[in-house]
């Protein structure tokens, strides 16, 4: 009986046995030696190489070099020296700075027959002069067609037709792990071809521009790189490389790159207004901790609380309060405020959503009329009347451990420069994004509010200022 009971448990087994045999003798075996060991690796490793081979072919040709000429103005030389020595500063002033020229230089890839070019608005932004240098070494002056500091995305144009062209993909589809490459002209090295993966992705926070969405990546991405392509392995551009994390200015395996989907909204709207137009719901917002999270009863830390709501906006006529923790915007999950930041940006103004909240423990639906937020003219207007930039045209914010870990002033004490308005005296003095403001007339500076202080009265202000891992004086007179 047992003998029996094995042979029905076998039988199935030796007939699919039988099977398989007859199959292999009419085909062929269905496992070869080199499926069971695995392909050569020298294969896996040619296949990988002609991958980055092609798509350096196809996007090579549309990535061009930017080189641009602005003026700035410095110490005579003879004395640069000599007044760095305190003595000299505190009993003789700062000599008069002179105006000179300086070159500068970035990357872009072409996105458009007709000459349209993307590239970064940190490369553009003081550029007096923009010559664009195609892969094969025609030259061409530019013009800037829109810029966009607060994303850092600018559009030029140069006087040409048939150019070759990069493909844009969809940045929504890559992940993490991903294998990306970066195009560029680093220290003037044009076409220059590195490789690397998606480090991470949804980056914020940094303290770059005001709307963050960052891809990090380990591609190697160095100055000049900035406005240049990041491509996925089938060249299709995913993003616009546009900064770095660096002690020491050179690669140290963290890049940065804007998302291709959110450049794209903000081309269309540069090409055909001029300018950005970006969605505006009008609610002071912040983070949904632990603790803020179990004092409204929920049972996880989920979107933003709204700290506060704009009288007459989008946000009160549509019935949101104070207290609101706003979970979802059109049906898309808000984790953060950056998350609801980007997402309000890129609705069409004017257009109805639902806005889902958390009030009272229950979950609610409004329907919100998106704004538009104001123009940059109106939003350097703000910044220009506000205690923290008038008269000299800079924007300060309060130096804290997330930032002075990215920009590499952990050991230092200041206030961090987070606008300069075009035009100011600050700008004048070459006072950038990202500088660290340590002194003002000698008086150490650590606060934004011991800033409004210093910067209250007085006909000319001596700063200190750390950039990187230097550090310079700067000489600003209100202005009249």
């Amino acid at each position: 009986m047992l003998h029996k009971k094995i042979y029905l448990i076998l039988k199935p087994a030796c007939f699919m046995a039988v099977l398989l045999l007859g199959l292999m003798i009419i085909t062929g075996p269905l496992i070869t030696p080199a499926d069971s060991a695995m392909e050569d690796p020298r294969q896996r490793l040619e296949s990988l190489g002609q991958a980055f081979r092609d798509v350096s072919k196809k996007i090579s040709p549309a990535v061009v070099y930017i080189s641009t000429v602005y003026t700035m103005e410095s110490l005579p030389e003879q004395y640069q020296e000599l007044f760095e020595n305190e003595f000299f500063r505190r009993f003789f002033g700062i000599p008069r700075q002179r105006e000179h020229q300086r070159r500068g230089l970035g990357s872009g890839f072409i996105i458009s027959e007709k000459g349209y070019i993307l590239t970064n608005n940190h490369v553009v932004e003081k550029a007096e002069e923009i010559t664009v240098t195609l892969p094969d070494k025609r030259e061409f002056k530019a013009e800037v067609i829109g810029t966009d500091p607060m994303s850092d995305v600018a559009v030029i144009k140069i006087e040409a037709t048939n150019l070759p062209t990069a493909e844009l993909g969809d940045s929504s589809t890559a992940q993490v792990g991903d294998w990306v490459i970066a195009v560029g002209t680093p220290y003037g090295l044009s076409q220059t071809v590195t490789a690397g993966i998606i480090s991470a992705a949804g980056r914020a926070n940094i303290g770059i521009v005001d709307y963050e969405d960052f891809f990090q990546t380990d591609a190697a991405i160095n100055p000049g790189n900035s406005g240049g392509p990041l491509v996925d392995i089938a060249g299709r551009v995913i993003g616009m490389n546009t900064a770095i994390f660096s002690k020491s200015g050179g690669y140290q395996g963290i890049g940065f790159a804007i998302p291709i989907n959110m450049v794209r909204g903000i081309k269309e709207s540069l090409i055909q207004k001029g300018r950005v137009v970006r969605g505006w719901l009008g609610v002071s917002i912040q983070p949904v901790t632990k603790d803020i999270a179990d004092s409204f009863g929920l049972k996880t830390a989920e979107g933003v609380l709204v700290a506060d709501v704009t009288k007459d906006s989008p946000a009160e006529k549509a019935g949101v309060q104070r207290g609101d923790i706003i979970v979802s915007l059109d049906k898309e999950p808000v984790e953060n405020p950056t998350a609801l930041k980007n997402l309000v940006a890129q609705k069409e103004v004017d257009s109805n959503v639902p806005l889902t909240v958390i009030r009272n423990g229950k979950k609610k639906t409004l329907e919100v009329k998106i704004g538009e937020l104001a123009s940059e003219e109106q939003t350097e207007q703000s910044k220009s009347d506000s205690p923290e930039s008038a008269p000299l045209g800079i924007q300060v914010q309060k130096l804290t451990p997330d930032i002075a870990a990215q920009l590499g002033y952990e050991q230092e004490k200041g206030v961090i420069v987070a606008g300069v308005k075009p035009g100011s005296p600050a700008a004048g003095a070459n006072i950038q994004r990202g500088d660290l403001i340590q002194e003002i007339n000698q008086i150490p500076v650590d606060s934004v509010e011991s800033y409004t202080k210093a910067v209250s009265k007085g006909e000319k202000f001596l700063f200190l200022i750390r950039r990187g891992e230097n550090t310079f004086f700067a000489v600003i007179k209100p202005a009249q």
